[in-house]
């Protein structure tokens, strides 16, 4: 039987500066990322949809990330699919779905 795996894989450009977080044992960073594609509608026209997708990341990678990245970098990134809920200040039920960071690689060319 073959083993199943929660992996997912983007390419997309950050919407903002990366929130770092330190925590007692640990360093925590949240961004969001923004992925595009391009395609032609019926008429023929090019139409271009953006999805907006939460990433967190966890210890050394979240500190390389916070050292490196900044908005509109361009990285691609492969982790895990995460659904999960909690409760607002009001006791509304929020209901998340973000990936967790396992690798990343910076696509940004050097700069001259």
């Amino acid at each position: 039987m073959t083993k199943l795996s929660n992996r997912v894989s983007l390419i997309g450009r950050l919407g903002a500066d990366p929130k770092h977080t330190k925590l007692e044992n640990n360093s925590k960073v949240e961004f969001n990322l923004a992925t595009t594609n391009q395609y032609k509608n019926k008429s023929g026209e090019k139409v271009e949809e953006t999805q907006w997708h939460r990433i967190v990341s966890w210890g050394r990678t979240a500190d390389i990330v916070k050292e490196y990245l900044k908005k509109g970098s361009k990285i691609a990134v492969e982790g895990k699919l995460v659904h999960r809920s909690y409760e607002d200040k009001e006791g509304n039920t929020k209901y998340v779905t973000e990936i967790n960071m396992q690798e990343m690689m910076m696509l940004d060319s050097k700069a001259g």
